[in-house]
């Protein structure tokens, strides 16, 4: 029986030879989406094998979950104690960490659980290195660190690129298709946007994927790529920061804008890194008034933009949820003091808010 790499190569041989033009676009799409689907499977297989999992399932805690990517000895246990109130054991030589480190951020009125996990390896996503615990931990994120050095600047990509073939896409939102399966009746492509691909090639996309009735609507244009991420099933999407640690071993480093320099023995760009932090995982803190009360800033609570007071009041309870008729807010997005607004409003930093039954 073939593996799934020499499945692969073959199937890549055949694209190799086929002529592209419009006649085989629906058959190479078909191909391609097999490569998809057996690289899902080698990524599944890996992170069966192999490897004891003790102490890589810790429980969520906090408003949200940070977890720190990078190879061995990058500086992330150092980090984590730097950050929080941890003690990830510390030493220069690669593999100290283990298992899974939890501390905890105060910022803000926000706790953030921050984890440090065993260093990110090259072939971590089939399953080397303990590469399956690592990544199961990283899916979990609300936001990821990819952190390195200085003197491993280009490993940043390899460590995307291990993320990407585990399914993680970072800084990504999930591809604008909506799938509509139907037991019969066959497969429909609907789009009011002029696609790249023809929609014969889309169906036979859909098809490698189990998608055989139904109805699939691109409200965005697609490539290949975006077509297997929305049909995929394993895929992840998580906001990323990169970090380059031990900034303050080299002189006049230049470093790409898109990259935090830090130093974490140092203390060097540590509250720059939490203000980013907290930006990252658009962070907003309201305030709750009692119905007694003048509106004021004594009682905050952690939110994201996106949720709604309606969210907000069940985050307090589900039962306080229920009774609550009405909501008004003050300062920030009032138009006027006690406005009276719907339940789905959203939130916004600094808004103080009153629910009355």
């Amino acid at each position: 029986m073939l593996s799934i790499e020499e499945q692969i190569e073959q199937i890549e041989e055949v694209l190799r030879k086929t002529p592209h033009h419009k006649a085989t676009n629906g058959f190479i799409g078909s191909m391609r989406a097999k490569i998809a689907r057996l690289r899902e499977k080698e990524v599944e297989m890996g992170s069966k094998g192999g490897g004891g999992g003790n102490g890589f399932h810790v429980k969520k805690q906090g408003d949200a979950t940070v977890v720190l990517v990078g190879p061995p000895s990058a500086g992330k246990s150092t980090l984590i104690n730097a950050l929080t109130n941890a003690e990830s054991k510390v030493a220069p030589y690669a593999f100290t960490t283990v298992t899974v480190i939890p501390g905890m951020l105060k910022y803000k009125e926000a706790y953030i659980q921050i984890l440090d996990i065993p260093g990110l390896i090259e072939g971590a996503s089939k399953g080397k290195g303990r590469g399956k615990e690592v990544l199961s931990v990283a899916r979990g994120a609300d936001l990821l660190l990819l952190m390195t050095d200085t003197s491993r600047l280009n490993i940043i990509s390899k460590m995307t690129q291990e993320l990407e073939d585990a399914g993680i896409r970072l800084n990504k939102s999930k591809p604008d298709v909506i799938v509509e399966r139907k037991a019969e009746g066959g497969l429909d492509i609907a789009s009011n946007i002029k696609q790249d691909l023809d929609k014969e090639t889309i169906k036979e996309i859909a098809r490698e994927y189990g998608i055989k009735n139904g109805t699939v609507t691109l409200k965005e244009k697609v490539s290949f790529e975006s077509l297997f991420d929305a049909f995929s099933e394993n895929r992840v999407y998580i906001p990323s920061l990169f970090v380059v640690n031990k900034v303050d071993e080299i002189k006049n480093a230049s470093l790409s804008g898109d990259v935090i320099p830090i130093s974490a023995e140092k203390g060097i760009g540590i509250s720059f890194l939490i203000e980013e932090i907290w930006r990252a995982l658009k962070f907003v803190t309201v305030y709750l008034i009692k119905p007694e009360n003048k509106p004021d800033f004594s009682n905050p609570i952690v939110m994201k933009q996106s949720q709604s007071l309606k969210e907000l009041a069940e985050r307090i309870g589900s039962d306080f949820s229920a009774k609550q008729k009405t909501v008004r807010i003050w300062g920030a997005g009032a138009r006027f003091p006690g406005q009276e607004v719907s339940f789905s409003t959203k939130v916004i930093d600094g808004m103080q808010i009153r629910f009355i039954q």
